[in-house]
C-alpha cells in the first residue's frame, strides 16, 4: 500500500517562506510522478506544482510560478515544495499526490489522474 505523509505546514506571515515535505512509502518512489495540490477555503482543489519521476520535468500553476519550487529526492522517497513570498491567497490545505507506477515523464495537472493522496497539511498566511 502506497502511503503519502505531508509535513511542514503552519502559520506564516505574508512574505514569509515554508518548505513542505511529503514522504512516500510502500512503492517504488522513482516510478511515480509527484505533485502538490491545494484547496483554498471555498475553492475547488487545484494543481500547484508537479515533478516527473526522474525530476527531469516540472510544471507549475501560473499563480505560483517564480515563488514555488518543487523538488524530489528519490533516495529519500521525498518530494518537497519550497514556498516563498507567501500571499494571503496561498492559505490552503496542501496535498501531496502520486501518479503511477508509470513509465512517463509527463506531469499532468488533473487531480483525478493521480492515484494516491496524502492527508494534507494546512498553510495559513497571516499579517
Amino acid at each position: 500500500q502506497v502511503q503519502l505523509v505531508e509535513s511542514g505546514g503552519g502559520l506564516v506571515q505574508v512574505g514569509g517562506s515554508l518548505r513542505l515535505s511529503c514522504v512516500v512509502s510502500g512503492g517504488t518512489f522513482s516510478d511515480f510522478n509527484m505533485a502538490w495540490f491545494r484547496q483554498r477555503p471555498g475553492w475547488v482543489r487545484e494543481f500547484v506544482a508537479g515533478i516527473s519521476r526522474s525530476g527531469v520535468s516540472t510544471r507549475y500553476a501560473e499563480s505560483v510560478k517564480g515563488r514555488f519550487t518543487i523538488s524530489r529526492d528519490n533516495a529519500k522517497t521525498t518530494v518537497h515544495l519550497q514556498i516563498n513570498s507567501l500571499k494571503y491567497e496561498d492559505t490552503a490545505v496542501y496535498y501531496c499526490a502520486a501518479e503511477g507506477p508509470t513509465g512517463t515523464e509527463v506531469v499532468v495537472t488533473t487531480g483525478s489522474l493521480y492515484d494516491y493522496w496524502g492527508q494534507g497539511t494546512q498553510v495559513t498566511v497571516s499579517s
